[in-house]
């Protein structure tokens, strides 16, 4: 059955979006922790150029991702930094305006999932492709759909019965938003959408409870 075309959303700059995966077969996605810190540092070493992340969730076949995607300008300076032989054959037309900037995004998710399945193919003497195809990116278009949304990835685990609290659930980016450590997460402009920490912590903890009935969710 064709995927729904509000799920394969156009990637705009400034655009905010709801970005998940799933492995084919609901087969494991991680086997250890080890393969979970490769996850996320992967993605920060691919995206963190093109896209700012305010919150994420890593589940046992699936993850979740809420970013924003920077602009033109900041994703063309960053380009420019990379010596002219590192930067790939998308880049490439990127820079010369052959292609928009949602086609350079989709390229560079599709390159971490890449990235991600190789690696873990080899560690763990595995074959054939481990993503799903196409993954999906739904557009936040309005404040009601952030909100939900922030909490609907916080609360992910609670859904799929791994735990039943939510801030207890260690791979999830919640810790991050409530600690004071230094991070590339868009802690700040989180805080700020809720009003102060104290007002997100209490909107997590009164709407974590209604997450099933998040618009913007998916059935995963």
């Amino acid at each position: 059955m064709p995927i729904p075309i509000r799920y394969l959303a156009d990637f705009e700059e400034n655009g905010i979006y709801h970005v998940y995966n799933r492995t084919n077969n609901k087969e494991a996605l991680f086997l250890n922790d080890e393969n979970r810190f490769f996850f996320l540092k992967r993605y920060k070493d691919l995206l963190s150029p093109f896209t700012d992340t305010y919150c994420w969730c890593l589940l046992s076949n699936h993850f979740h991702l809420l970013v924003k995607i920077k602009s033109i300008d900041n994703i063309i300076s960053f380009l420019k930094t990379k010596p002219v032989e590192e930067l790939t054959a998308t880049e490439r037309k990127f820079m010369v305006n052959k292609i928009t900037v949602g086609e350079l995004i989709e390229h560079v998710y599709k390159r971490f999932f890449q990235s991600y399945a190789l690696a873990f193919n080899k560690a763990h003497k595995r074959e054939g492709n481990l993503f799903y195809k196409p993954f999906k990116r739904i557009k936040i278009e309005k404040d009601s759909q952030f909100t939900m949304i922030v909490v609907y990835i916080h609360s992910n685990a609670v859904k799929h019965g791994l735990i039943k609290n939510f801030a207890k659930y260690t791979w999830s980016s919640w810790h991050t938003i409530i600690s004071e450590k230094p991070t590339s997460l868009a802690r700040k402009e989180i805080i700020e959408w809720f009003g102060s920490l104290e007002l997100c912590i209490k909107a997590h903890d009164q709407l974590s409870q209604y997450y099933y009935d998040c618009k913007v969710a998916i059935e995963d």
